[in-house]
């Protein structure tokens, strides 16, 4: 009994003395520190060269030895003795007087190396949050440049540890509880002192930290913000990622604390406006739309071979909207809300659209190159829903000719149609990239909000005699389109608008048979002006391929917009106005008619457009866009009566050119590389009726690939 108590004995004094020498063995160490700045007389000698470091080591091993040996959450006397003798509070005011020089280094370490090792939860004590949000105010400042490393590596430390209790970034934000609200002086500044404001005095001869009030404009988010624009790669990259760490907190209160108690929304935006304005004004739009795809990753280097003048400019802007796309991304909603609000008042708003609705041409252009870029790289929906409302307006209603509620809308559109080829080049891009784009509203916006009540159709039985399907040609000289032999296979035998087969759809609105969709492209352009089968190309399985991968990406865009299969019946479609086609298809129905006389790269990008449009498998698309067989209503016009008209004004001038087909053959040569482009009479409408036999293929394999709207892709 006797040697079992002693054996008892000797083990409680064998657990008791390491904890004294320990404890004796920390405050020496500490009192090393602060007795250095006593004895010390030169104050060049930097801090790697004193005990400093050294001593900080010991103090750091000895909490992590000190914990490891006591029951889960238990203070021990080392850790009491930091707490209540503002050690951090004292080693944060020295990292901010940076002296000897290199100590904030020092202390940043060694803040990094506590909050990370240390597993008891020490974020909550005033005695560790004040000093911790006192030394993020530090970052960034003239005398932090060359402590990047370990200040990145501290804010990472804490975001690992916000990210563990969500309830932290209170703490560190804004020194206020989110669960109960109280202020984090009434907080207990250590383990065992409740509600104490100021307690045990720091060690003899030690300095003490200058109370002073928080700046609530300099915290953990405006050193990762800052920290994101370094030069160092590695530095901005972890600061970056930490960001969208901290962003991604799922805790509701957390995330509105975010954007309540810090500038992170002004700060990224802000940052986007300065790299934007710093983009050259003399950078030519060419190079801005051949620019490759920069990656926030790559911190916003120069992409892909070449140099041109502002390319680092623009590859730092993109990278960085880049960057802010991917935090939208991976945001809690409620600071995605906020942070994608800022950028529509601040730079949507702010800045681009003052130079969009400008008159110079030349900041026309540019405005329009970099809009269109950034359309290519938003990907977060609540980014591309702000961008798409910004650019087309919120009406779903369908349009009137004059009305003009969204007045960037309305000048997009026109630009489309500009004097300026470079412009309408510039802005049928745009479009065509809008249209790229998996939201339903650039769709709906542009066209379907004026096909939902089928208005093109004749809701009556048709007029024989009536040809008012189409506008009347004032200057038709008299041809008979329907009596010339180009115009026999698969065309109306009375008046354009109505079919000479069997119908499968109604009576009015007619849908011919796949096939027999197919056929009428096909066959629209007169053998005369057709060269595709004289060249050595691809045939027509290339452009099917093409077709397909378009309308699967078209398929898989409007998969969860809740489109219906098959057209509106005609019964429930009352139209209350004459129709009309809308803004945009109407500019491009009216380019599309002066494809002959058009320069050759608006020709390809305006049937891109309009190809675009046709692979939607929206019904009422596909009837517009793609069925020949159309009863249209008077005064209406579709896409293949387009054709058929631009068709009939093709015959008629390739009746007055000698050896068209001959000129036609060498200018398609040309325009592969096959024979040296010299100029020749008549070329910009050669180059037209190639981009129209063209396109006719492009809508054949389209309507090939789609099949009748009410069946599947």
């Amino acid at each position: 009994m006797l040697s079992r108590l002693g054996a008892l004995l000797q083990q409680a004094v064998e657990t008791r003395e390491p904890s004294v020498d320990l404890l004796e063995a920390f405050t020496e160490h500490w009192k090393g520190i602060t007795g250095y700045y006593l004895e010390a007389t030169d104050e060049s000698i930097p801090a790697r060269q004193t005990d400093i470091p050294w001593r900080l080591k010991q103090m750091l091993d000895i909490l992590v030895y000190e914990e490891k040996q006591r029951p889960a959450g238990e203070t021990g006397p080392c850790l009491e003795y930091l707490l209540q003798h503002k050690v951090l509070e004292t080693l944060g005011t020295l990292g901010k007087a940076e002296y000897p020089p290199g100590m904030r280094q020092q202390v940043l370490l060694f803040f990094s190396q506590v909050l990370g090792q240390v597993q008891h939860p020490l974020l909550h004590y005033l005695n560790v949050h004040r000093p911790v949000q006192k030394l993020l105010q530090l970052s960034g400042d003239r005398l932090g440049s060359g402590t990047e490393k370990e200040e990145v590596q501290f804010a990472a430390v804490l975001c690992t540890k916000i990210k563990q209790d969500p309830t932290l970034l209170a703490y560190i934000l804004e020194g206020k509880s989110i669960l109960n609200g109280r202020r984090a002086q009434e907080l207990p500044a250590s383990p065992v002192e409740e509600g104490a404001e100021h307690p045990a005095g720091t060690a003899a001869g030690s300095p003490r930290a200058e109370p002073s009030p928080l700046r609530r404009d300099s915290n953990l988010v405006t050193s990762l913000v800052g920290l994101c624009k370094s030069k160092k790669s590695r530095v901005a990259l972890k600061a970056r990622e930490n960001l969208l760490l901290l962003v991604g907190l799922a805790q509701e209160a957390a995330a509105a604390c975010l954007v309540r108690s810090s500038a992170l929304c002004q700060l990224l935006t802000e940052h986007l406006c300065d790299l934007y304005s710093a983009v050259p004004a003399c950078t030519d739009p060419a190079d801005v739309l051949g620019l490759e795809r920069a990656s926030w990753r790559s911190q916003g280097d120069a992409a892909g071979e070449g140099v041109f003048p502002g390319k680092e400019s623009l590859a730092a802007f993109f990278s960085w909207l880049d960057y802010l796309d991917e935090l939208v991304m991976g945001a809690h909603p409620v600071v995605a809300d906020a942070i994608t609000e800022a950028m529509e008042e601040k730079f949507f708003q702010g800045i681009l659209q003052p130079q969009l609705l400008q008159m110079s041409e030349l900041t026309v252009l540019s405005a329009t190159a970099m809009l269109t870029v950034t359309v290519q790289q938003i990907r977060a929906p609540p980014l591309l829903h702000r961008l798409v409302l910004f650019l087309l307006g919120p009406d779903r209603h369908p349009e009137t000719p004059g009305d003009s509620p969204h007045p960037l809308r309305t000048q997009l559109i026109d630009r489309c149609n500009h004097l300026s080829d470079e412009i309408s080049l510039a802005s049928l891009r745009l479009f065509e990239e809008l249209l790229r784009k998996p939201h339903e509203h650039v769709a709906r916006s542009l066209a379907l909000r004026n096909l939902e009540a089928r208005g093109y159709l004749q809701h009556g039985p048709p007029v024989p005699d009536e040809r008012g399907s189409l506008e009347p040609d004032p200057d038709e000289d008299g041809l008979d389109l329907e009596e010339d032999p180009y115009f026999t296979d698969g065309f109306p035998d009375s008046g354009f608008g109505m079919a000479k087969k069997p119908l499968l759809g109604s009576a009015s609105s007619g849908k011919g048979q796949v096939s027999e969709v197919v056929s009428s492209f096909l066959c629209l352009v007169p053998e005369e002006a057709k060269t595709s089968s004289c060249m050595e190309e691809g045939g027509y399985d290339t452009y099917v391929h093409d077709a397909l991968g378009m309308v699967q990406a078209c398929h898989a865009s409007a998969a969860p917009w809740g489109w219906p299969p098959a057209p509106r019946p005609l019964d429930a479609c009352h139209p209350e106005a004459a129709f009309y086609e809308g803004h945009f298809l109407k500019v491009l129905f009216d380019r599309m008619t002066r494809i002959l006389d058009q320069p050759y790269s608006l020709n390809l990008q305006v049937t891109s457009v309009l190809s675009r449009l046709a692979a939607f498998p929206h019904p009422h698309l596909h009837e517009y866009l793609l069925d020949p067989y159309l009863n249209l209503a008077p005064g209406c016009r579709s896409l293949f009566s387009v054709l058929v008209r631009v068709i009939g004004d093709l015959m008629q001038r390739l009746q007055r050119v000698p050896h068209f087909r001959a000129k036609l053959l060498l200018v398609r040569q040309q325009l592969m590389g096959l024979e040296p482009g010299e100029q020749m009479d008549h070329a910009m409408l050669f180059k037209g009726v190639v981009v129209l036999e063209e396109f006719c293929k492009e809508l054949a394999a389209i309507a090939l690939v789609k099949g009748p709207p009410e069946g599947p892709p």
